[in-house]
């Protein structure tokens, strides 16, 4: 029987299971509404003061500052349209980094309908942004800027401290999306310098349907969800006290494995992208060598579709990815690979390989061992490939 491989964590991740542990008295002894005043609601409240305290004190906040959501991408909404609805008096232009999640722009993009002006803020061909054309773009009208602290198709590491010093003093709120950083490389908001940062809680093994949105203090928000008072008046409806006691967990396992993990990860990482290049010719690494998450390889392989790897991969047991989750299905080429200066046929040719606490030696070079002949086969099948080798 072949081995069964799943290299897709940053599209998700299995739960850990100290945070399902954490989580399943909160479905039934404690199952009561943190806003009711009684024993039981009482119990729910001092689950999610825990919590809060907990995920604040890990990312160098304050408790109040954190705001727990649905996810990533309703942080980010919130994040975004209400920044800018609540600055709309400084201006009506937004920055957001060329490669964002759709989660930042499609929201940049409702923004766009409704009177805003958006500027993308281009990247390097390693996917880096850099400060000083940040400086270039900024104008007194700017209210917001969003830049992702991590890339979750190639995993380049943006320079943060140095945006968010350059936006601030410039007095535009700076927004960074956390998402597929935290749990893997350290995230701490001063240190960073950003007013609003937002989290997932199953990108680092926790549940899914739980995020945060940190909110540096002083900050100003509208809340894009009406209803009751819930999250300091910033997002109604009944909190999910389970996943919130479960995200709190896993963010800190993560934390305190971090450092040996991102070790183990990184020499994971590089033997399969070590490997992929010495048995594959034709191969391009996408993101900057240095500057990335240690669990992550995006590669492009000429004259082979990114889908028909996949799904060959898959027939052998392995699970991987042609970009983000997000994006899966479409036709159309990475927009974050685009943005990078790779061309349309190179870009459908990527793969991303995301490793995680379960994967091992034996996984890599199980993926080294099948890849090579999948791109044979397929290579072999194309007469665009065939023909530009004659």
């Amino acid at each position: 029987m072949e081995r069964s491989v799943y290299m897709d964590h940053s599209a998700t991740t299995p739960m850990r299971c100290e945070a399902v542990d954490a989580m399943l008295p909160y479905f039934q002894e404690r199952f009561g509404n943190a806003s009711s005043v009684h024993a039981f609601g009482r119990q729910a409240r001092e689950a999610m003061d825990d919590a809060r305290e907990k995920v604040a004190s890990l990312i160098g906040a304050q408790p109040g500052e954190i705001i727990f959501t649905g996810g990533g991408t309703e942080s980010d909404n919130l994040a975004v349209a209400s920044a800018a609805h609540a600055y709309h008096e400084k201006g009506k232009h937004v920055i957001i980094l060329a490669i964002e999640h759709h989660a930042v722009l499609n929201t940049s993009a409702a923004l766009q309908k409704v009177g805003f002006e958006v500027t993308e803020l281009p990247v390097d061909e390693h996917g880096l942004a850099d400060p000083e054309w940040l400086r270039a773009l900024l104008r007194p009208d700017t209210a917001l800027v969003s830049v992702m602290m991590a890339n979750n198709e190639v995993g380049v590491i943006e320079p943060i401290t140095e945006l968010a010093a350059v936006a601030r003093g410039a007095g535009a709120v700076f927004h960074t999306d956390a998402v597929q950083a935290a749990g893997k490389v350290p995230v701490d908001v001063n240190e960073l310098g950003v007013d609003l940062l937002t989290l997932s809680a199953h990108k680092f093994h926790g549940p899914k349907g739980v995020g945060v949105l940190y909110r540096r203090k002083g900050v100003r928000l509208h809340p894009i969800i009406r209803g009751g008072h819930h999250e300091g008046n910033m997002r109604p409806g009944t909190e999910n006290v389970a996943g919130i006691v479960g995200l709190a967990v896993a963010l800190e396992m993560a934390c305190l494995e971090m450092p040996k993990e991102a070790e183990r990860l990184g020499r994971l990482r590089d033997r399969l992208q070590d490997g992929i290049i010495d048995r594959i010719p034709d191969v391009r690494v996408n993101g900057d060598p240095e500057k990335r998450l240690p669990h992550m390889v995006n590669v492009s392989i000429q004259g082979v579709e990114g889908e028909a790897m996949l799904l060959t991969l898959d027939a052998r047991g392995i699970a991987a990815s042609s970009g983000s989750a997000c994006t899966s299905g479409t036709l159309e080429p990475s927009h974050v690979l685009t943005a990078m200066g790779i061309p349309p046929e190179v870009a459908h040719g990527s793969l991303r390989f995301s490793l995680g606490r379960m994967n091992t030696t034996e996984d890599v070079d199980y993926v080294i061992e099948v890849l090579p002949s999948v791109v044979e086969r397929l290579r072999d099948m194309s007469p665009t490939y065939n023909r530009a080798k004659q």
